[in-house]
């Protein structure tokens, strides 16, 4: 999500995000406005994905092939798969996770470093885990909410399509944070890929909220996307300071009535920083939001993938790697993020009063 390492400043990524949260309250076509009526579809249950993201130094934004913390792009295929293994081992020891967020783009799937980055999703699934596979932009100018390149986003998905249909625990997200598009053209462009893919089952399709992921209910309400989980993205940095009843109505209106169908693929927090999010402290912004959030997962039951669980240098990792490079191991940076995620995952104990 965040373009920097140092922590929940805004970067012009963040501002423009900023801005058009604040235009659409001033225009009426904001959250709050956004349907909250969810289609017609049974429920699903979204409990079971429990997972952090794993990614890029850069943040998945690139113009060449993502290549993930503690991976190298000269990797050959079993290398990778030797190192993603001992990776997705940490998350579950360390965190008894079970699902892992990956980025792919096209120079990722459509050139030569493909053999190798299946190394990740192949080991990852042989542990056991749910692999949701999200499409990023590029960076830069590329960087604007929309599909770089329809004539190589297309061959991307049709080759992991080809590539991961018959492997259950892989699922698959068109899109992370199409916030270029209105929320009638995202959910066109959702539609399109479902009917493109028909032979993909909807319960195993990711449709992003619209935005920055920050709203699940224009998606829910569109008969079209029946049957497909919703991905929600939050974060603390969107305000100043709230109090925690301010954050839990804040997260609960992006929801709407569309919990049963929702992930949060995106949430986190500042971990590296001293921060005890085991214990109340009404005056810290970020630990009424995570308390809130985490809170607010459990009781409405909802999956939640928190990020990242791995990226260098990037503050709001809940992880760092350690040991051998070849063989890495994993370190978790705050006990108390790690209880707090605990918690939402329906395990744990609640915050210290």
């Amino acid at each position: 999500m965040r373009t920097t390492p140092a922590g929940p400043r805004f970067t012009p990524r963040l501002r423009a995000a900023a801005v058009a949260f604040a235009l659409a309250a001033s225009s009426g076509t904001g959250i709050a406005a956004a349907p909250a009526a969810t289609a017609a579809a049974p429920s699903m249950d979204t409990t079971r994905f429990k997972g952090v993201n794993w990614a890029d130094p850069r943040d998945n934004f690139a113009d060449d092939p993502v290549v993930l913390s503690g991976l190298s792009a000269s990797d050959s295929y079993a290398r990778t798969y030797t190192k993603a293994s001992r990776v997705i081992s940490a998350f579950r020891a360390n965190l008894g996770a079970d699902t892992v967020r990956l980025p792919i783009n096209p120079y990722t799937v459509n050139g030569s470093y493909w053999k190798s980055y299946r190394g990740v999703i192949d080991a990852a699934s042989d542990k056991g885990f749910k692999v949701i596979l999200s499409y990023w932009e590029g960076t830069g100018p590329r960087k604007d909410g929309f599909i770089d390149d329809t004539t190589t986003y297309w061959p991307m998905w049709n080759t992991v399509v080809k590539a991961y249909k018959g492997d259950k625990r892989v699922y698959f997200e068109p899109m992370n944070e199409p916030h270029g598009y209105t929320d009638t053209e995202w959910a066109d462009i959702a539609a399109k890929w479902l009917d493109t893919y028909r032979n993909v089952p909807r319960n195993r399709v990711f449709v992003s909220g619209a935005g920055y992921n920050d709203h699940v209910t224009s998606v829910c309400a569109d008969p079209r996307l029946k049957g497909t989980y919703l991905s929600l993205h939050h974060y603390g940095f969107w305000k100043e300071y709230a109090t925690y009843d301010q954050w839990v109505a804040d997260l609960k209106v992006r929801i709407g009535d569309c919990a049963n169908r929702t992930v949060a693929d995106e949430f986190g927090s500042p971990m590296t920083t001293g921060l005890d999010y085991d214990k109340a402290t009404p005056d810290s912004n970020f630990v009424n939001y995570l308390q809130a959030v985490t809170d607010t997962f459990r009781e409405l039951k909802m999956g939640s993938v928190y990020w990242p669980g791995l990226r260098t240098d990037d503050t709001y990792s809940l992880q760092t790697l350690v040991g051998d490079p070849a063989r890495p191991w994993l370190a978790t940076t705050n006990r108390s993020g790690a209880d707090r995620l605990s918690w939402a995952w329906g395990r744990g104990k609640p915050v210290r009063p």
